[in-house]
């Protein structure tokens, strides 16, 4: 929050004594910190310092400088306005160093005095959970605040420098509620990976920042400077971005596109209608509780591809592709997925989305989340009309076990591409007779 103006108040500052060139200074200002934020040069730090930046910071200003130029180039096509400007911005990148010397000075300042620190906790108990105690309390410049271990009961924390144990990864959110904990860092505990997975995907943790002390912490794991705690590099997890600006574009572009979907398709759902009609009756839509996002029950609509015996088959019966009752007409709905089209206007009503894990009946999430413990975490995000899984090849008779894998890869990098690719994929497969 403090250095981006302090950034941009140093390019610019030269429009203050020359406004020849203020509009190609302006554009240098603006592209050099959008180029910091998409580098993460915004992104908090524990360890702070200017010459771990430094290469950073002036690669990405001379690529927007170039940037720059070369569009001014073009419009003026005067060398000697081209080197005025560049002299000009030459004095912005020579105020860039200091301004950043005094942002990082500023934050250090406020950490020393304790003016701004987090409340973290440790998930651990051994040597390294241990020496990330003593530096987080010894050292303040980091901005943390330690809060206490959180760990298994068979890792002893008997003597003085592993206490306080404040409890188990059962029960990490209350505890993060608790202490107004801001920051989990994983180091070296002792439990399964499903279990700790349990613990730090809790929908209390959401707003929490999770960092993870590499288990091979002596080799580099990424390009650039990694932050680190005394010795001991520390890598922020990426966490699903679910809300936000990005989400709203996601239910903008179901609206839009389910609604017009609708109408261009029009004459297929009316086939579709026809079919099922001529081949099963009246009741050509199909009806089934689903569950959605947070474990909501909403009704699905389908085309109707045969007449289940009673309701308690219908919620029961875990595949009909080879099912006898299941007419010509029904078969080939079902191998083109025409038979989901009427879930656009599930779409439309907002009980589901174009892209997300596909809808499971009551019976069989209750089922599979004893089973599968990761099976409920798809509940995340809204159920969707196509996924991940399933143009993955995971549907029918396919492992529970793998499709929730790939519906929480899904959910936990989740991006607009992705989901462009997932339709992309969807298209090849209506198109192959993919379908069951």
């Amino acid at each position: 929050m403090l250095a981006l103006p302090i950034d941009l108040a140093a390019l610019l500052a030269p429009i203050a004594w020359n406004q020849q060139y203020w509009k190609g200074v302006a554009s240098v200002a603006l592209l050099t910190v959008c180029a910091f934020a998409i580098g993460g040069l915004y992104r908090a730090r524990r360890h702070l310092s200017v010459l771990d930046e430094l290469p950073s910071i002036y690669f990405r200003f001379l690529a927007a400088t170039a940037v720059a130029a070369i569009v001014m180039a073009g419009r003026h096509g005067s060398i000697d306005y081209i080197d005025g400007f560049l002299r000009l911005v030459a004095v912005s990148g020579a105020l860039l160093l200091p301004a950043r010397a005094i942002s990082r000075l500023a934050v250090l300042y406020a950490r020393r005095k304790r003016i701004v620190e987090h409340s973290a906790i440790i998930l651990g108990g051994g040597p390294i959970a241990l020496e990330l105690a003593r530096l987080l309390r010894r050292y303040p410049q980091y901005g943390l605040r330690f809060a206490g271990f959180v760990d298994v009961p068979s890792t002893a924390h008997n003597k003085r420098e592993s206490m306080p144990l404040v409890g188990e990864p059962e029960s990490l959110e209350e505890l993060v509620r608790y202490t107004e904990c801001d920051v989990v860092i994983i180091a070296d505990i002792d439990c399964s990976e499903n279990r700790l997975l349990r613990a730090v995907r809790a929908p209390g943790l959401a707003r929490t920042d999770l960092w993870m002390v590499p288990r091979l912490r002596e080799f580099p794991g990424s390009v650039g400077s990694p932050d680190h705690i005394g010795a001991i590099p520390v890598v922020p997890l990426r966490r699903p971005n679910l809300s936000g600006p990005k989400w709203a574009v996601k239910r903008s572009t179901d609206v839009f596109f389910s609604g017009l979907a609708l109408l261009l398709l029009s004459p297929i759902l009316a086939f579709c209608a026809i079919g099922t009609l001529f081949e099963g009756g009246r009741g050509i839509i199909f009806k089934q509780q689903r569950i959605g996002r947070y474990g909501k029950p909403f009704n699905v609509l389908k085309f109707r591809s045969m007449r289940p015996v009673d309701d308690a088959e219908s919620q029961t019966n875990w595949n009909i592709g080879h099912d006898p009752r299941v007419g010509p007409f029904g078969k080939f709905m079902r191998r083109t997925s025409l038979d989901e089209l009427p879930q656009l206007w599930n779409i439309l009503r907002g009980d589901m989305t174009i892209v997300g894990p596909r809808p499971e009946r009551p019976y069989f999430v209750d089922r599979f989340s004893v089973d599968y413990p990761e099976y409920a975490m798809r509940h995340r995000v809204p159920v969707g009309l196509t996924g991940l899984a399933q143009v993955s090849g995971l549907r029918g008779d396919t492992p529970i076990s793998d499709r929730a894998r790939f519906d929480n890869y899904y959910i936990e990098n989740w991006s607009l591409w992705l989901d462009v690719k997932v339709i992309l994929r969807t298209v090849g497969e209506v198109f192959r007779g993919g379908g069951r």
